[in-house]
Parts: C-alpha cells; structure tokens; sequence
C-alpha cells in the first residue's frame, strides 16, 4: 500500500479539524454596546483574526503579531509578522502596541483575544530592567536545555509586561474573552502562550530555580528583577479577572481524532496512545518502538493492521552540531530502535508546518527507509548522536514539508503496523 499517502492524508485531516475558519466563528459573541478591540498572538492569530472577520457583523479593530510567514490579510485588524521561536524587535514593538490598544476601555466595550501557540515568543514585551537581548539570551539557552513548555513558559512569564495575565489587568475594567488553540499538553489555558489573560499560580522564585537546574546564567539585571516585587504575576483569585473569559476552541485531541477516522477508513485500527506524551524526543521514540513491536510480534494491544497515534510535545536536549527538530529527532529514534521491524511505517509532524525552526513540517518513516539509508551511506545511530535527523530524512527525499498551516495544536505521530 501506499504508506506515505495514507500518511499525509491523516495529516491533513489533523490540520483541517484545528482550521481557525472551523473552530472560532462558533465561539463569537454579540457585538457589544461600545468598541470591540482584537488583539492575539500566535502561529494562528492571524488566521484567527480573519475567521473574527469573517463572521463579526459590528464595527472592529485591533492587532495581532504571528511568526514570520504565517499571516492572512485582514481588513480592519493589523496583522504584524516576528519571529520564533527566538524574539525580535518586532515582536517587543507588537507587544507594546497591543498592551497600549487595551488601555482605557470601558465596560461596555470587549478585548477579543486571540491566542494559540508561539504566542508567548511572539508578545516579546520585557518587564522594567530586563532587554530584549536578555530574552533572547534566555530563550536560546532554555531552547536547547530540554525544559519542557511548562517551565520555558513560567520563566518568560515572570520577565514579561504583557504574559502571565498582565495582559487582562491592563485591559480591564472591559471584559475579556480569550479564544485559545492549544499546542500544549493538558490544555492549560495559563500554559497557551503564557497566559496573557490567565491569572498565573507560578513564582518568580519557580524561575530562578527552572533557569539554574538546566544550568543557565542568569545576567544580574534579570536576577535582580525576578527577586525584586515587580517580577510577580497576579495570581488565582485576583478581582480583576472578574470579567475574563478564557475557552479553548481547538486541542490536540481534535487533532488525534480527525486522523483516527482517516486511519479506521482505511482499514486500520486507531490506537490513540495519548495527546499530552512528553519527554525527549529520541526516548519517547524508544517506548513508541516497543509498542509497535509488541503489536508485530504478539498482536497486542492490537492485532495488525493498526494504527498508534500519539500528540504532545517532546523536547530535544541538544549536544550535537546537525539540524532537526524534535518531530525529525523522534523518528530517528525510532528507527534506531525498530532495528528493522518488518512491516512498520512512521510520520511525525508539527502541525503549525515547521518542525522546531527547520523548513519541514516533519517527515516520514517507511518500511524501505532502512535499506535506503544502508545504500546511501547513512548511519542512522551515528546522525541521531549528533542531533542530525534533519540531514538524515533530506538525503532520503522523507521530510514532509507543507508550508505554514496558520494553525497550532502540537505534534502528531503516526505508526502504520500492517
């Protein structure tokens, strides 16, 4: 069969199950009495804003910053490009502009927020001493330490003038309605990008610990303001988010969901192992072998043909020089560990299109890789010591590359057992 194919095809139904044309419109409310502000961040947002367009019948305005290449042309929302995962000036100069739109509304006006995933290196807002090259500094290192989302998140919160709900503060006493497109695991609203809108349980003093057990320096101007009273964020019970509203409209499990009824219409069983599996990324390949390894040898827990789906997001603690993102680095661990497990086929993509910061989506795995990479000279064990899955499914023609797809809700792994 094709593997490939019927690969992709779940793929594509995982993307159009998270549209934002598909998700936000049924979440809109009534145009209120006064002025109705959008602002957003993420890989989303502007494909967000558009589907808010598309479907508003009132007077609206706003902004919203998505990743370079991500945007969708609007007409009366501004949509401003920044990067990610490292931010820029140009993500510092959004952040600035959206905490200033919120500014001075009144209880009969609404703050639409738009959020999804890469929000929180999108909204580079730095708090009073910190600069945006601390951030950067920062984030490269947590990056490349193998933190997962959890704790990157609660360190960019705590030296932010826009996340951890600071946002919410500066836009009230108008109400808030937060439309979020999770990418993160357990699809904690205070988690998507940081929960600008979300009252924040975590402490500065959580990221002074976060940052020194991956072992990252801290400049003194960074440590001063997470130990001084400013760097704190409001916390659960704070009246001021009394008229916030904060609801999830899309999740990796819609994701999961969308390409299981694409697998079982095919004739496979769908086996949904979880949408919120963390951990390196060549580890949590390891466990996925051994699992299509028990269906092939033992039929359990299902008979072939089936299908284990897996979302979430795994982290890559780098100690080579080669290219790859995590979804690259999973599947070249799992190669390594299937040994050559007959009968086997793999994808794993990002379903925002890049794979951490590379130009693919993510790639593919299938039955011949093996034998292909032996022709070629490619040592699969010796490429993934060096962090260099990308190089790997490139020479092999295997990367899946589809562009941005304006949505976010984490990664999809796929392995066909026939």
């Amino acid at each position: 069969m094709d593997h490939r194919r019927l690969l992709r095809e779940m793929f594509d139904a995982a993307i159009a199950a998270a549209s934002p044309a598909l998700c936000v419109p049924k979440y809109l409310p009534k145009p209120p009495k006064g002025r109705t502000v959008v602002v957003g961040a993420g890989k989303a947002a502007a494909a967000m804003a558009a589907a808010v367009e598309a479907n508003w019948s009132g007077p609206i305005e706003g902004l919203v910053v998505t990743r370079y290449g991500h945007s969708v042309p609007c007409r009366h929302i501004e949509v401003i490009e920044a990067a990610h995962p490292v931010p820029d000036a140009a993500g510092r100069e959004a952040a600035r502009r959206i905490l200033d739109k919120v500014q001075g509304l009144g209880p009969d006006d609404l703050v639409l927020c738009l959020l999804s995933g890469g929000g929180s290196a999108l909204l580079a807002l730095p708090a009073g001493g910190v600069t945006l090259e601390d951030k950067q500094a920062i984030n490269r290192a947590l990056l490349r330490s193998g933190a997962h989302i959890g704790e990157m998140n609660t360190v960019r919160k705590h030296l932010s003038a826009i996340k951890g709900g600071r946002l919410a503060i500066a836009a009230a006493p108008a109400p808030v309605l937060s439309l979020m497109i999770s990418d993160v695991p357990g699809d904690d609203p205070s988690v998507i990008a940081s929960g600008p809108t979300v009252p924040d349980a975590t402490t500065s003093a959580a990221a002074i610990a976060i940052l020194e057990r991956y072992g990252i320096d801290i400049p003194g101007p960074v440590l001063k303001h997470l130990q001084g009273p400013t760097a704190e964020t409001p916390k659960p019970g704070d009246t001021r988010f009394r008229n916030v509203t904060n609801r999830v409209v899309a999740t990796p499990q819609d994701a999961l969901e969308a390409a299981a009824q694409v697998a079982r219409d095919a004739g496979f069983r769908p086996l949904i192992l979880g949408n919120a599996i963390q951990g390196e990324a060549r580890d949590v390949g390891l466990v996925h072998a051994g699992i299509a390894k028990q269906v092939t040898g033992y039929g359990q827990p299902s008979a072939a043909p089936c299908a284990l789906i897996s979302g979430g997001e795994t982290t890559v603690t780098v100690r080579g020089s080669g290219r790859g993102g995590r979804n690259a680095e999973f599947l070249l661990g799992l190669a390594v560990a299937l040994d050559g497990c007959a009968g086997v086929a793999a994808m794993a993509a990002d379903t925002d299109g890049i794979d951490g910061s590379e130009d693919n989506a993510g790639a593919f795995l299938l039955p011949d890789s093996p034998e292909r990479a032996a022709q070629s000279g490619l040592n699969f064990s010796a490429h993934l010591a060096n962090n260099d899955a990308y190089s790997v499914f490139a020479r092999l023609g295997d990367l899946l590359i589809t562009g941005p797809t304006r949505t976010n809700v984490n990664d999809i792994r796929v392995i066909l057992i026939d």
